[in-house]
């Protein structure tokens, strides 16, 4: 099980991971996304290690470089080493890099980490469903999960669909549109009529869908902020809102050619 509601560390320096991920800890969070391309691994290694939580009690996940994709089993063993831990929850493959041909080499080397019970769950992130095809064709677990750039904007509709169809869960990355979407007029307004903030009405749209959401934030009282979208009930009339702000506007790369090796 995943914890619906978890913590990201993209762009947070390592020199803070730690507090970053001590205050996220302390505030109630038990599902934290980290990854090698980040650098801040061991930060979030060290709060794991100084909170005093179970082991079994948190949700840790972590994901492969793009440049390691042909070294997968290697890059693994050092995320390990950097997080301090025996297993995580969850090991994804970053991208696809379409270009390298790499991926699913390096998810038949995940499937093996899968066996060894290293990681809990393997999966995917960026994939869209061109490089979903190709993988299921030659390999044999299907991804647990697809993280993907998903929020009221950019929606990924199809893609969100065809994953569900496979068992496949999704996980949003970017969940606020980076603070973009949170300035969306019926945002601001629902915000306004549930005495609730833009993000936690953003939030609570993802949540009552099913989508697994990590949003990030260096603040203590806007992380108990964002845990409180658990609580807001939106309605159909109210959800179809702020799905109608579909726009297709991407804010990060494209997957179909991103081709960065994140080294």
């Amino acid at each position: 099980m995943i914890p619906q509601l978890g913590f990201g560390v993209f762009q947070v320096p390592p020199e803070e991971t730690q507090r970053v991920v001590e205050d996220a800890l302390e505030a109630g969070y038990r599902h934290i996304d980290t990854a090698a391309a980040y650098r801040n691994e061991a930060g979030v290694g060290a709060a794991i290690a100084s909170s005093g939580i179970r082991r079994e009690d948190l949700f840790i996940t972590t994901k492969l470089r793009n440049g390691e994709q042909g070294q997968a089993l290697e890059a693994f063993h050092n995320s390990l080493r950097a997080l301090g831990l025996e297993y995580v929850d969850l090991y994804l493959i970053h991208w696809p890099v379409p270009s390298q041909g790499l991926f699913v080499n390096a998810w038949q080397a995940m499937e093996k980490i899968y066996a060894n019970n290293q990681a809990r769950a393997i999966g995917i992130s960026n994939f869209l469903s061109q490089h979903i095809d190709i993988l299921l064709a030659q390999t044999e677990v299907v991804p647990a999960l697809n993280q993907i750039e998903l929020h009221p904007t950019y929606q990924q509709r199809d893609l969100a669909a065809k994953c569900s169809s496979l068992g496949i869960a999704i996980e949003a990355y970017s969940p606020l549109g980076q603070g973009t979407d949170l300035e969306a007029p019926v945002v601001v307004e629902l915000a306004a009529r549930h005495g609730a903030t833009p993000a936690q009405i953003v939030l609570a749209w993802h949540l009552a869908q099913g989508t697994i959401v990590i949003p990030k934030s260096a603040n203590s009282a806007r992380m108990r902020e964002n845990l409180g979208a658990t609580s807001i009930p939106l309605t159909r009339a109210e959800m179809e809102s702020v799905t109608a702000l579909e726009s297709g506007a991407r804010i990060g790369s494209d997957p179909a050619v991103a081709a960065f090796s994140q080294m």
